[in-house]
């Protein structure tokens, strides 16, 4: 019998679970405080610290079930599909936007993608990996013989209460092929600016630039930090029956009645500079483009907004000051961004404490932060103190004053201070003060947006 089998069996004689043996700990699972005899006999096996993850009694057993269903070399094929559609379904009950699998020397690990962060579950024995492969690849209609190259498709799967669509991608690895289910969205979502999340004060420079008649305004920050969602929701303020919407996409990621929505085809030739050619002759008043990934699409985004239209679209930078020399790297002149740019709009998004087991408020321990802020602790209804997520914002409002300064050649750090000076609260501002309010944690501020010394 392994290491990790001994521990899996000794957890399981007091109704808990091992999640995960690193080289630093080991991670357990409990409906409750374990007895002190647990830490004793895992201590002889293994003298490793203990992580304690708070989980509900019933999610215990299915984990435990499905050890046991995978435990035998050959697993019959309604056990394959009960372990398969109990794994689906606790993705989904658990709010995960992906699921890995992940084939190992002597374990089979899964990993649910939550608020952002990746969650181990318990470990299965590799034996499984194979048989799971090939019946996600039959869900998925992909070439099961098909081993040496990566391949896509997608399962629709229901099981009682539960339906949704996965996107499957599969990629060869040393010990077989490891595959990723994204879960498509579901849900239709309420498209507010007003409950993003935002400060009353950025939500009011968000609002005014709106109702601008022509203008850039640009939503920026890393993939994955919700800048889709800001973006629709200015369009869905903008949507009305006297405006003409015209949006250019890759893909389109959430159709919007009410708006013309054109998706890229670049094989056909359909690219962003082509299709903006062509819409700009469809009359728009209001025009969206997906990313600005080129100067070509950079220098059409600007003479639209310079000929009476609004343009909102994304760019990939870390902050509001840092987009204006990501622009000028895309060949824009400062004296066209200054009269053309309306409004930058940075976003980060952090995990928000669960409110049934987040801690009172505590001084932080570094001098230059004198609030105090609340803490994550973790219970039944959480992962690791955190449920659902909110984000972080920093809004850059571009007045005439500061345009002239853009025009006069300032460096970065003198724009950065004058923009801070003049009232706008910076990404890490704006986490310190989510952290002091109880929404989020400062260690989560830290995990996202790294120490800042402003």
């Amino acid at each position: 019998m392994t290491t990790s089998q001994q521990l899996s069996s000794v957890c399981q004689q007091y109704d808990t679970l091992l999640i995960e043996e690193t080289e630093q700990n080991l991670r357990i699972a409990s409906s409750s405080s374990p007895a002190e005899q647990l830490f004793s006999a895992l201590g002889f096996i293994c003298n490793k610290p203990v992580e304690i993850e708070t989980w509900p009694v019933r999610r215990i057993a299915l984990w435990q079930a499905l050890y046991a269903l995978s435990a035998n070399k050959e697993v019959s094929g309604h056990s394959l599909s009960e372990l398969l559609n109990e794994v689906l379904s606790t993705a989904i009950q658990q709010r995960a936007s992906d699921i890995h699998f992940e084939p190992g020397q002597t374990t089979y690990r899964i990993r649910l993608r939550i608020d952002g962060v990746l969650h181990v579950q318990p470990l299965l024995p590799s034996s499984i990996a194979a048989q799971l492969t090939a019946r996600l690849k039959v869900l998925a209609s992909l070439d099961i013989a098909e081993k040496r190259l990566p391949q896509d498709g997608q399962i629709d799967y229901q099981d009682g209460d539960h339906q949704a669509s996965f996107r499957v991608s599969t990629l060869p690895c040393r010990y077989g092929e490891k595959l990723v289910l994204r879960l498509q969205q579901q849900d239709t979502h309420c498209f507010d600016i007003d409950t993003l999340g935002m400060p009353e004060e950025e939500a009011s420079r968000f609002h005014r630039a709106l109702a601008s008649p022509q203008g850039l305004i640009l939503i920026t920050g890393p993939t994955g930090s919700g800048k889709t969602l800001s973006l629709y929701s200015a369009l869905s303020r903008l949507n009305q029956a006297h405006r003409n919407i015209c949006t250019v996409e890759d893909p389109i990621e959430i159709p919007l009645s009410g708006l013309n929505q054109t998706q890229l085809h670049t094989k056909a030739g359909l690219t962003y500079s082509t299709l903006l050619r062509a819409l700009l002759r469809q009359d728009p008043d209001v025009i969206m483009i997906g990313e600005i990934r080129d100067s070509e699409t950079a220098d059409i985004a600007i003479k639209a907004s310079q000929t009476g239209h609004l343009v909102l679209s994304t760019l990939h930078t870390h902050s509001t000051i840092g987009t204006l020399i990501r622009l000028e790297q895309l060949n824009i002149p400062r004296d066209v961004l200054s009269s053309s740019l309306r409004l930058v709009v940075t976003q980060r998004l952090v995990r928000k404490l669960c409110l049934y087991c987040r801690q009172q408020p505590q001084k932080s321990s570094e001098p230059r932060l004198s609030a105090a802020y609340w803490q994550a602790t973790g219970c039944h209804r959480c992962y690791n103190g955190y449920y659902g997520r909110t984000a972080l914002f920093e809004v850059l409002s571009v007045s005439e004053e500061l345009g002239s300064l853009i025009t006069q050649g300032q460096s970065l750090m003198e724009l950065e201070d004058i923009v801070r000076k003049s009232g706008m609260a910076t990404l890490f501002e704006n986490g310190c003060r989510a952290a002091a309010q109880g929404i989020t944690s400062l260690d989560e501020v830290y995990r996202v947006l790294g120490h800042h010394d402003g």
